[in-house]
Order: C-alpha cells, then sequence, then structure tokens
C-alpha cells in the first residue's frame, strides 16, 4: 500500500468487511490531543495530510477532508483531490457532510476513543435524519490495515522538579481535592496529557515536541491519585518522587477502574474525554457530572516561579533567535540558502544554548509563496531556495526545562515591494494595539480580537487563524483554555477570561496566495496594570519575546507617533537584554536593527 489510493482501497475494503459503509477519521489520541504520537497518526497514513488538525469522512464511493483555514492550502497540496473533496470547517462539519452523502441503512463507524460525546451525539442526530446509523467500532478499521503502523513510545517518565513546577504535586492535588469537594464529588477523571504531566510534575518524551507521557489518572477528593500507565515508564525516582498518594496501575486496567467508580459522584470534561470513557462510566454506574479538566486554568494561570523561568527561557531563545537573525542577513542574500538549511541553522543556534529539550513544533520555514501556507512544514519535496526579492517567514519555538517559546518573524530578502511593506506595516499595526491594550478583569480574548485585525481590514484584509493560542510551561505550545480568537477560520473563539499570569501568542499575518506570507508573533504575559483612577481592576499584555522586528519592512510613514515609540522601546528593551548575551559583533548587528525608527 505505498500509495494513498491503494490505502483508501484497503480502508474501503476492510469496512466491508467489518459490515461497515463508512468510517471518520480524526487526527487526535485517546487524549483529545492535537499533537500526537505516530502511533495515533492514522490521518496522515491514510490521506497524506501533516497539519495539526483535521479528519476524513470515508463513504464507499465518496471522501472528504475536514479543515479549518489555516490548512486550506496546505490539503490541497498534500491530499489527492481526485480521492477526496476539501470541506472548510465550520461552513461544512462532518456530520453534516455524511448527512447530505450517507445513505438510508448506511452504517458508518467511528472509534469511541478518539471522538467526543457531543460530537458522537450531534452526528447520530444527522445521520438518523438520513435513516443511517452511527457505529462505534471494536477495532479500528485503520489499524486493521495499517500494517507497519508504530506502537506507543516505552520512553522514561521525567520528574519535573520543584524548583521549577513552583508548586508541589501534593499541593496541586490538594487543590483539585477541594474542587471536588465544590462540586461535590469523589472523583475526576483526567485524561488530557498535559493535565496529568501538570498535576502530577511529571513530563514525558512520547509525543514529538509536547513533553508528555501516555497516560490517564484519577484524582480523588482525599487528595490521593491513580496513575494509569505503563509500568515499565517507571523508575525508581519516578515512583520515589510520585510517593504512596499516587497509586500506579497498567494503562490497560483503566477501563476497568471506571467501570468500578457505581454509585460515586465522577467528573469528566466532555471536551477532553472521549466518548469511550463516558461510556465505560455509565456501564459502572457511575453518577457523571460533566465538568471542565481541574487542572486547565490553574495550568493556565502561572505562578511566580513559572513566570521566572518563562522570562528567562524567552531571554536565552532569543538570543539564539537573534543569533540567526544576525546569520541569515549575511547569507540570505547571496542566493543559496533554502528553506530546510535555515530551520536546520536556527536549530543549531538554540542546541548551543545546551538547554534546548526539543523543538516545541516543527519549524515553519516558508519562503516566498510557502510563507503563504499558514502551517506550512517543510520538506525535501517542498524545500525552496530563498530568492532575492522575496519574504522568508520562521515560526519556531523551543523547549527547556524551564519555559516553552513560539515565536514567528518575517524576513525581506533584499529590497521589498510596496505592497509587502504595507502589509507587513498593517500586520505590525494590529500586533501593536494587541500588545498594548489596556483591559478590565474579565475580559475575554475574542473581545480583543479586532484590534490586531482592524489594520488589515481597513484594506479590505484579514487572515484565517486565530490571533492567540495560550502557551504552557515547559508544556504544550497550544493550551487552553484562553485564546484570543473570534470564528476564524472554523476554530473556536476565545470565550476564557484572561487572568494575570496566563501566557498568549499576539500572532497577526497576512497571506497572499502564491506569493509571500507575513506573521509576526510574540508571546506576552498577562499582568496587572495600574491605572490612575481606575475603578475596576485592569490587565494588560508584557511581551516575552525578545527579538528584533524587520525594520526593512516597515513603514514608518504608516506608524502613529505612539506606534513609532512603541517599535523603539521594544527594540530598546531587546538590545538592553539580548545585546549581552552576544559576542562583539552581534552586538553591533543589533544595535543597527534596533535603532529608533527616525535613524
Amino acid at each position: 500500500m505505498s500509495t494513498y489510493a491503494d490505502r483508501l482501497a484497503a480502508l474501503r475494503a476492510q469496512l466491508q468487511n467489518d459490515a461497515l459503509t463508512g468510517f471518520v477519521v480524526p487526527l487526535t489520541d485517546e487524549h483529545m490531543s492535537e499533537y500526537v504520537g505516530g502511533y495515533a497518526q492514522r490521518l496522515a497514513w491514510l490521506t497524506g495530510f501533516e497539519g495539526s488538525a483535521g479528519s476524513a469522512a470515508v463513504l464507499a464511493s465518496r471522501a472528504a477532508m475536514f479543515t479549518d483555514g489555516r490548512y486550506t492550502l496546505q490539503v490541497r497540496e498534500q491530499v489527492p483531490g481526485d480521492l477526496y473533496d476539501f470541506e472548510q470547517v465550520p461552513a461544512s462539519s462532518v456530520g453534516e457532510w455524511l448527512g447530505v452523502h450517507a445513505g438510508e441503512g448506511d452504517r458508518i463507524g467511528y472509534d469511541a476513543w478518539l471522538h467526543t460525546a457531543a460530537w458522537v451525539a450531534a452526528t447520530e442526530r444527522r445521520l438518523a435524519e438520513r435513516g443511517a446509523t452511527l457505529v462505534a467500532v471494536e477495532r479500528n478499521p485503520v489499524d486493521s490495515i495499517w500494517s507497519d503502523r508504530p506502537g506507543r513510545s516505552v520512553a522514561r517518565l521525567e520528574v519535573h522538579p520543584d524548583e521549577l513546577a513552583g508548586v508541589s504535586s501534593a499541593d496541586k492535588r490538594a487543590g483539585i481535592a477541594a474542587w471536588l469537594k465544590q462540586q461535590r464529588a469523589d472523583v475526576a477523571v483526567v485524561s488530557a496529557l498535559d493535565s496529568i504531566a501538570w498535576a502530577l510534575n511529571i513530563r514525558g518524551k512520547d509525543v514529538t515536541h509536547t513533553p508528555v507521557a501516555l497516560a490517564f489518572a484519577l484524582f480523588h477528593a482525599d487528595g490521593t491519585a491513580e496513575l494509569f500507565v505503563d509500568p515499565a515508564k517507571l523508575d525508581g525516582e519516578m515512583r520515589a518522587h510520585l510517593g504512596s498518594d499516587v497509586r500506579i496501575h497498567d494503562r490497560e486496567a483503566f477501563v476497568t477502574a471506571l467501570e468500578q467508580l457505581g454509585g460515586q459522584t465522577v467528573t469528566a470534561d466532555p471536551a477532553t474525554a472521549v466518548a469511550a470513557i463516558f461510556e465505560a462510566l455509565r456501564r459502572g454506574g457511575a453518577k457523571i457530572v460533566e465538568a471542565r479538566d481541574p487542572c486547565a486554568l490553574p495550568k493556565a494561570v502561572k505562578n511566580a516561579v513559572e513566570i521566572a523561568g518563562s522570562r528567562a527561557a524567552h531571554l536565552r531563545d532569543g538570543a539564539a533567535l537573534t543569533r540567526f537573525l544576525h546569520w541569515f542577513a549575511d547569507e540570505a542574500p547571496k542566493g543559496q540558502l533554502d528553506e530546510l538549511g535555515a530551520a536546520a541553522k536556527l536549530r543549531q543556534f538554540r542546541d548551543q544554548t545546551n538547554q534546548l529539550e526539543d523543538l516545541s513544533f516543527d519549524t515553519i520555514s516558508g519562503a516566498g509563496p510557502n510563507g503563504a501556507i499558514v502551517h506550512y512544514r517543510v520538506s525535501e519535496a517542498t524545500n525552496r531556495r530563498i530568492e532575492p526579492g522575496s519574504l522568508f517567514l520562521i515560526d519556531s519555538g523551543g523547549q527547556y526545562r524551564d519555559g516553552t517559546t513560539d515565536v514567528t518573524r518575517t524576513l525581506a530578502v533584499g529590497t521589498p515591494t510596496p505592497e509587502m511593506r504595507d502589509r507587513f506595516t498593517r500586520v505590525l499595526k494590529g500586533h501593536i494595539a494587541l500588545s498594548s491594550a489596556i483591559f478590565p478583569q474579565g475580559t475575554r480574548g475574542a473581545q480583543l480580537d479586532v484590534l490586531a485585525r482592524a489594520p488589515l481590514w481597513q484594506a479590505g484584509l484579514d487572515y484565517a487563524h486565530g490571533t492567540g493560542h495560550g502557551v504552557g510551561s515547559y508544556l504544550a505550545v497550544h493550551e487552553g483554555p484562553q485564546r484570543i480568537a473570534t470564528m476564524a477560520g472554523g476554530q473556536p473563539g476565545g470565550d476564557e477570561p484572561l487572568a494575570a499570569g496566563m501566557i498568549v501568542s499576539n500572532e497577526p499575518g497576512y497571506y497572499k496566495t502564491g506569493e509571500y506570507g507575513i506573521r509576526i508573533e510574540n508571546l506576552v504575559l498577562v499582568v496587572p496594570r495600574d491605572v490612575p483612577g481606575a475603578e475596576k481592576p485592569m490587565l494588560g499584555f508584557e511581551p516575552l519575546t525578545l527579538a528584533p522586528i524587520d525594520r526593512n519592512l516597515i513603514d514608518a510613514s504608516m506608524l502613529s507617533a505612539g506606534e513609532r515609540a512603541w517599535v523603539d522601546a521594544y527594540h530598546a528593551r531587546v538590545a538592553a537584554e539580548v545585546g549581552p548575551l552576544l559576542d562583539e559583533a552581534g552586538r553591533d548587528w543589533l544595535a543597527t536593527r534596533t535603532a529608533p525608527l527616525d535613524r
């Protein structure tokens, strides 16, 4: 099965053997993760799609791919258009598509370990209108035909020490226990990998670029916990760290444990606990309370130690990125550099910190038209030379023990066109407006999103992705519940009130299909703002990312006095904090790139 046509045909044959007429293949795992281990990359294996969000629906004679606005271009480049229709969410959901194309009597399969209960209920209703049924499968049919499917990672768990976590696992478990008592509940089911890692102060290497371990957990109202994980992944140090209040079970015992919670009140998050978890709880007779993961909000609000760690990580990472920018400024005009070479060089500069654990995601290294693919992933097949007269977009980040980074810079190679400078400056104006915002406590990200888009809207332009996402502390580079977004590109909006201590990205952009992409991204910390005469608590943003913004792309005549002052102040801070970490040549180069705009 060397071609995607062969794989699709094999899946259809397997469905026939399983008495099914269709199947839904989402890009996730049993934990509803965004980034998944190799064993769970079913969508990529079947279709060729390498993005981080998407689904496929396969019927006997028709199939479709579903992606949001970030992947409009990418999905068409990676997935054969003669095999799959392309649908963009939210305009067309999987359930809606099946409700149109499934026939009476059809049996559409799904894996209950890869979908939420809400998705199952909504899709069942759609199919019922067509006289079709949704059927939970015993074994995922993709797994049946994927002969060389990788196994789950066997990497050991790692202790995340209290001096980096800031709060002990015992204290975190006590907080969860107090929350359970408020909910009048006995047990919380936690299946999100980053939540388990946060609560138990553990990390892992089971998912590329995200330092988590494949596990499930139950947290009890007495402050104890149960961890369901492959026992071979725990050494003596880890067992000592977890202690006697965290009971260890094999991962395979998780379903049985859920079924044994009969008579107890159990919380589970409908957004992160898959349908199979709710089904097991119901079989056992538990009283289920749907409630948000008790780790989600305290994990998002960083403590003082985590904030200090993030600042240190960003300074270290900013110096590495600045060294790369200096190198790029010298090498790119020669016309010999390509996307893979640039990404590898940036990785080299980060490695030289001697503190890099991993990248926080695959570097987006997009030259010219590839920069217009929002989540472009360079490969040998797509690798493009970075040509003079073009724009180069590089979105990258690092995983350090003390923090997670994510930063995007767009660079002019040679002289940019007036249009490039106009679009870049509009993106910069939106970035400044959001970074400078002062807003009342309780403000949601969706209320701020317009600030970043307004300068583009004024020219009839926009971008099809959210403006900001949360970021973990040596955890997931995309972390909820906070976001700065509307329903852009089909992604959910930011309905969580922003709180001091949260880290979010500020990343407006502009993408001209077939020509170039622009994005300016800093991570920012939500901080209290002292506003004289304020009648309510106010908040604002403090930039964490420290790296110069390409002044060759800035049309200063389009900036207000306040916007120019922001750029000058930001660059002065970059020079003051990053400069001392560079050699003399690097400091001299940085001085020219961070000089006031009127020079």
